[in-house]
């Protein structure tokens, strides 16, 4: 009986540490195989308006760690297989753009000043848009060769000033952007957004908006938050682009305003992005992040299809989309799709799709985790064999 209950506890010895191991590195392949969150540290959250007495926004000491979820989502390395947005330019119209940023140092172009961004939102929807990234991950644009055009919607603390968006979308077409990205949702002003958005259309520039602000203002005489309205401009204009915002769960914040009418969707919160002093990083949320990657996605088709017009760079956008309600942004799809003709537009010939080589990372990361599965399925089955044997011998040797 000593001898049994010695091999008993040898073969638990033995059998043990080799499940252990086996669940363990099955665990770490999986987590592997996943790409962090974008909260996986607790980073400052980019602003859009600051009060009078606020100095600007501080660097960031923070970093994000792996990749954002929101570049995985949309497929970020397949498209840049195909397109990196060279040759394009977006007009930012925003809080301005800080030109020296690490990512985007070299391919900013400030018109009226918008070269100094106090607030940090409008260099924060820059790197989204076009952002170079970093060589262990991190924040990157969709778009990383595209220019970018900075052009001041708002005064120095962000308050947003309806003519001046209105002049910058005009100036932004003026200077050649082919993809122009409105950062606010404004509830009036209907005529005189309208004309600036289709003066930038008759100039072949698609215009880019949130559906709706990234945030409901508090009324001045109750403190309770509007009610959101159904429209918002320059969104509601026919031929912008509306975009609405979802999450790493593929929901919207409980707060988020509800707005029908989205043409697409696209990642929007708890997206990872570039500050516009420093190397930290931001976290930010709002449909109007989600109108940057919308931006950066055009930026992409425009560079690979240079003969569409703003139109059809808006139709490729949607219609390839993953269908939803509304449809998410899919860069690849939009990339690799050929669409049927609209009807009474001429033909046009489809472009060969030869995209260079998949890395084969995501391919063995599957390997591994697959393997380690199979090994412990049979290590339990052996076990199963083994084990009933061994306690009906009394664990002594065969023969």
């Amino acid at each position: 009986m000593r001898a049994a209950r010695t091999l008993r506890s040898q073969g638990a010895a033995v059998v043990a540490p080799l499940l252990v191991a086996l669940l363990v590195t099955l665990l770490v392949a999986m987590s592997a195989a996943v790409p962090a969150a974008a909260d996986s540290v607790k980073l400052p959250a980019v602003r859009s308006v600051l009060a009078a007495d606020e100095p600007c926004t501080p660097a960031s000491a923070e970093h994000a760690s792996g990749t954002p979820w929101a570049l995985a989502a949309l497929g970020h390395t397949r498209s840049l297989t195909l397109s990196q947005g060279a040759e394009v330019t977006v007009a930012v119209v925003d809080t301005g753009v800080s030109p020296n940023v690490p990512g985007l140092a070299g391919r900013v172009t400030a018109l009226a000043g918008a070269g100094v961004d106090c607030v940090g939102h409008g260099t924060f929807a820059a790197g989204l848009i076009a952002g170079a990234g970093e060589a262990g991950g991190g924040p990157a644009g969709l778009a990383p060769l595209a220019r970018i055009l900075a052009v001041r919607a708002t005064d120095e603390r962000g308050n947003v000033l309806a003519a001046r968006v209105a002049d910058g979308v005009r100036a932004a077409a003026d200077a050649g952007a082919s993809v122009i990205y409105v950062s606010v949702a404004l509830a009036g002003r209907k005529d005189q957004l309208t004309e600036a958005v289709e003066y930038a259309s008759r100039k072949d520039a698609l215009v880019v908006a949130p559906l709706a602000p990234d945030a409901l203002p508090k009324d001045r005489a109750t403190g309770e938050l509007v009610r959101p309205q159904p429209w918002y401009w320059p969104a509601a204009v026919p031929g912008v682009l509306a975009v609405t915002d979802y999450g790493p769960d593929g929901g919207r914040p409980d707060n988020a305003p509800v707005v029908s009418g989205a043409d697409l969707a696209a990642p929007g919160d708890s997206v990872v992005g570039l500050g516009a002093r420093g190397t930290g990083d931001f976290i930010g949320s709002g449909a109007s992040l989600a109108a940057a990657h919308v931006a950066g996605a055009a930026a992409l088709v425009r560079a690979r299809y240079p003969e569409m017009s703003a139109a059809e760079v808006s139709r490729q956008l949607t219609e390839a989309a993953y269908p939803a309600a509304p449809p998410r942004l899919d860069p690849y799809a939009a990339l690799t799709a050929v669409l049927a003709e609209a009807p009474g537009a001429m033909p046009r010939p489809a472009k060969a799709v030869v995209p260079a080589a998949v890395s084969s990372e995501p391919r063995r990361r599957a390997l591994v985790v697959a393997g380690v599965g199979v090994g412990v399925l049979v290590l339990v089955a052996a076990l199963g064999v083994v084990v009933p044997r061994g306690r009906a011998r009394g664990w002594r040797p065969a023969g």
